[in-house]
């Protein structure tokens, strides 16, 4: 197995048109709908990382900054931003296009946390992640408190054990002293 990866290596896109079905009352694309559109993506992305099968780990931080409309082309970007021992985080960016300017407009973006397993349902070690642009850093760096949050937000982690999360509070209070 690789040892290291590049997020590029991992870069997942889908494109999907709203239909009827798809939607709400009021016409727009169901919450759940673009979850899981969401889900598949990013399991792609985090199968290209690994080359194992991957299971859903975790949800966290997905935000609807506006609606998708009935007829709306969807884009779903997505990419593995770093990896733990087992697990895998996976940053995901929704755009609609325009489909007569193809101007593009960010309108949700997420984490999903990801676990490779083996035959068995076991968790299995994964390659690392090696950031290559300022942004992939950015997420990269993130990914560890993100990571301590959600571990301490499920009760498998200790506030205090929590030592990113407890550096960046110090940090903020040695600037406002």
């Amino acid at each position: 197995m690789k040892q290291v990866r590049q997020p590029q290596e991992t870069f997942s896109s889908t494109v999907r048109i709203v239909l009827p079905n798809d939607t709400n009352t009021l016409g727009n694309l169901m919450g759940g709908n673009l979850l899981h559109w969401m889900d598949v993506a990013a399991a792609v992305s985090a199968n290209r990382h690994c080359r194992r099968v991957v299971v859903t780990a975790a949800v966290n931080n997905v935000s609807f900054d506006r609606p998708i409309r009935l007829g709306d082309v969807v884009l779903i970007e997505s990419q593995v931003t770093r990896a733990f021992h087992s697990s895998m985080e996976v940053y995901l960016e929704v755009m609609i296009e325009n489909s007569a300017t193809g101007e593009r407009c960010r309108c949700n973006e997420a984490y999903y946390t990801f676990v490779a397993v083996d035959q068995l349902g076991a968790p299995i070690a994964v390659p690392g992640v090696e950031p290559q642009t300022d942004e992939e850093r950015k997420r990269f760096d993130g990914a560890l408190r993100r990571r301590q949050l959600r571990l301490i937000l499920a009760g498998k982690l200790k506030p205090a054990e929590a030592t990113e999360l407890k550096a960046l509070f110090d940090e903020g209070q040695s600037t406002t002293s």
